[in-house]
């Protein structure tokens, strides 16, 4: 029972620590405020392998070299922003995990609401336009008996 419990414990320990595998120390920048700048970019980056984890989070191989690059850039003087338009000129904006407000990102996110819109507007006038047709009228006595008549034949 021991070993059972002891092979949990171990196993929830490894679960709840392995994001900390992904992050190496030799990527650690010396000034600890280039060091802040970089973990809040590398947090804000979209890992292209993992596809739902920043850089910050993934062990791949691309994420870490996506690590050491902002890390590079940030050493040679760039700003926040820079960092992120040069990540972004390379891998497009698929990396940002919060993409930026553009007519693209509207058209994308509006386009479902527009649709849906339209649509109840198209059944609103189609239904307005039948309402307004006119009825045919009721037939008169003599055209019943006709109708009756070819029928029964």
């Amino acid at each position: 029972m021991r070993e059972v419990v002891a092979g949990l414990t171990l196993l929830l320990v490894f679960l709840f620590v392995s994001p900390a595998f992904a992050f190496n120390p030799d990527e650690v920048l010396k000034d600890p405020v280039l060091e802040q700048r970089a973990r809040n970019l590398t947090s804000q980056l979209r890992c292209m392998v993992c596809q739902n984890q920043s850089i910050d989070d993934s062990n791949a191989e691309l994420a870490r070299d996506l690590r050491v690059l902002v890390r590079e850039r940030l050493v040679e003087g760039d700003s926040d922003k820079a960092v992120i338009d040069y990540v972004v000129s390379r891998y497009g904006e698929f990396v940002l995990l919060k993409p930026r407000l553009s007519l693209r990102t509207v058209l994308l996110w509006g386009a479902p609401i527009g649709l849906t819109l339209a649509g109840v507007f198209a059944v609103f006038i189609f239904s307005r336009r039948r309402a307004t047709q006119e009825r045919p009228e009721k037939l008169s006595a003599d055209e019943e008996e006709r109708i009756r008549n070819l029928i029964e034949k």
